[in-house]
């Protein structure tokens, strides 16, 4: 009774509705599509979620109906649910007099499977990362200055500089085969209204081009589950040496990637035929197969093809006049969505908040399993190896609300029991406690180094969304150069991770770097 009372004081709200009562002419077809209308924009502005208190005038008097009123009413509102795509959660019922009630019913939008892609953009500063999916996701052509950078550089120094200096997320949302457009990306009811419409979900991870923030271009393609890679190149600049860095790093984390050609419009016939030229001949060189996409009746045939990983489509764009935009949107509609992944739940930390009124919340992309609202879960590692318990206290994607997430969804995730200074990126949250680990073997490359690494070199691994810095305590060889391979024990320096066999990783110091992949764990002792 103590929650009707807040809800009478407070009055109607974002998701709160009053009704007296509902009867079967509230099912005639103007009637209905009206008050299924005004559900779904209860559940909108809820994040999936509405409550309808019944029994109540428009004013929050309290009426009070019959016991068979008080059905029918329950019975109109599940049918108005199911025209929306959801279900009556739960109903409170309240005697106010002898054979009178009131009562609270809360609406829950359904958790419905949607196709997802994950996508991690890479490519030079400047080359028209964050403009590209700007105009994607809003359907808007760029002034040259920028504009629909905006939706993405979220930071006031980014703004300012023009220069992405974070990880930003977007989400391009597709119904019946047709982008949903948004007029303020950076509006969160509109992100949710995306992810509650959309049949296919396109979420972005914008990474970053300016090379001294390679460690964060590193994270957001390696801790964020990406499905595919998208390679940004500037007509007017060509392939810069950061171009084929990020290159290297999406071939090395085995992705599909796809290559957008930015800024054609700064450029004549031959310089763009220039660059797409150099662009196939990179390719060549490294095993992969160029496919240029000019037209819609190519765009579906390249989405098949990129899956397989050898090709990879080259579409041409301009953000001034919208030019092969069409194409892109058609390429990326056409991709083939992830599997989802059915081992145990685990979650990789790659951010960590405090809200307000919420407590701690950490975001990451969901590498396994599901997690659902109520659920109990492990985070760690600690420095001596443990692990906490804590329970979810709700989820979010892309601002909208949701009671389950599962493999390759980026969720913010609310928790109750687990203090924010405790937390760290890097550590995970899984349903079953996991390991904690110090070290491990591995499998090497080293792309480049000045000059010999041996015993005690001490770079920064990257797997997944731990950066951190290990010790090669051991190499099966006297000493690495640049094209070695080898297999390195390794220890991390400050605290322990839960790791497991087959991970791929980064390992970099200065400009040198290499890549490599765990063979063995050893137990902490």
């Amino acid at each position: 009774m103590h929650r009707l009372i807040l809800f009478l004081k407070k009055g109607e709200g974002e998701n709160v509705e009053f009704k007296e009562f509902l009867t079967l002419n509230h099912l005639r077809e103007g009637r209905f599509q009206s008050l299924a209308c005004q559900m779904s924009h209860r559940l909108i502005m809820g994040k999936g979620k509405a409550i309808y208190v019944i029994g109540v005038s428009d004013s929050g008097e309290l009426k009070g109906i019959s016991e068979k009123s008080f059905k029918e009413t329950i019975q109109i509102l599940e049918k108005i649910a199911i025209e929306v795509d959801s279900h009556i959660s739960s109903v409170e019922k309240y005697e106010v007099k002898k054979n009178s009630f009131v009562g609270i019913v809360e609406i829950q939008k359904n958790n419905s499977k949607k196709e997802r892609v994950l996508i991690g953009t890479a490519g030079h500063v400047d080359h028209g990362k964050s403009t590209l999916v700007g105009c994607l996701i809003t359907g808007k052509a760029d002034d040259g200055d920028g504009a629909t950078r905006i939706y993405l550089d979220v930071l006031k120094h980014e703004i300012e500089r023009g220069l992405s200096a974070d990880l930003s997320f977007a989400v391009l949302g597709f119904k019946d085969g047709k982008p949903i457009r948004m007029k303020n990306p950076l509006n969160k009811r509109e992100k949710a209204e995306v992810v509650e419409k959309a049949e296919k979900l396109i979420s972005f991870v914008d990474t970053v081009g300016h090379e001294p923030w390679l460690r964060t271009t590193i994270r957001g393609l390696l801790g964020q589950k990406i499905d595919y890679g998208l390679l940004v190149v500037a007509a007017n600049d060509g392939i810069t040496r950061t171009t084929k860095e990020h290159l290297g790093i999406l071939l090395a984390m085995d992705l599909p990637v796809i290559i957008v050609v930015t800024k054609a419009d700064m450029v004549d016939k031959e310089r763009l035929k220039e660059v797409v030229s150099s662009i196939s001949s990179l390719l060549r060189s490294v095993g992969r197969v160029p496919y240029c996409v000019k037209n819609l009746d190519s765009a579906k045939n390249a989405s098949d093809l990129v899956f397989s990983k050898p090709v990879v489509p080259i579409v041409v764009t301009s953000a001034i006049n919208l030019m092969g935009y069409d194409i892109l949107e058609s390429l990326l509609y056409n991709l083939k969505s992830r599997k989802f992944i059915k081992d145990d739940f685990l979650m990789y930390i790659d951010r960590i908040y405090k809200v307000s009124g919420v407590g701690t919340v950490v975001s990451g992309c969901i590498r396994s399993g599901e997690i659902r609202e109520g659920e109990e879960v492990f985070v760690g590692p600690f420095h001596d190896c443990s692990y906490k318990k804590a329970k979810v206290q709700s989820i979010e994607m892309h601002y909208y609300k949701v009671e389950k997430a599962e493999s390759g969804d980026i969720v913010g995730i609310a928790l109750k029991g687990i203090k924010f200074d405790d937390l760290r990126r890097g550590m995970v949250l899984s349903k079953k406690e996991p390991k904690a680990f110090w070290r491990f073997d591995a499998n090497v490359i080293v792309f480049t180094h000045p000059t010999r690494i041996r015993v005690g070199y001490e770079p920064v691994v990257h797997i997944d969304t731990i950066a951190e810095t290990v010790i090669f305590e051991e190499i099966d060889k006297k000493y690495l150069k640049a094209g070695d391979k080898g297999l390195v024990k390794m220890k991390f320096k400050y605290h322990p991770y839960y790791i497991f066999e087959g991970q791929k990783f980064i390992f970099r110091e200065g400009r040198s770097k290499g890549v490599g992949e765990i063979i063995k764990t050893y137990d902490a002792v």
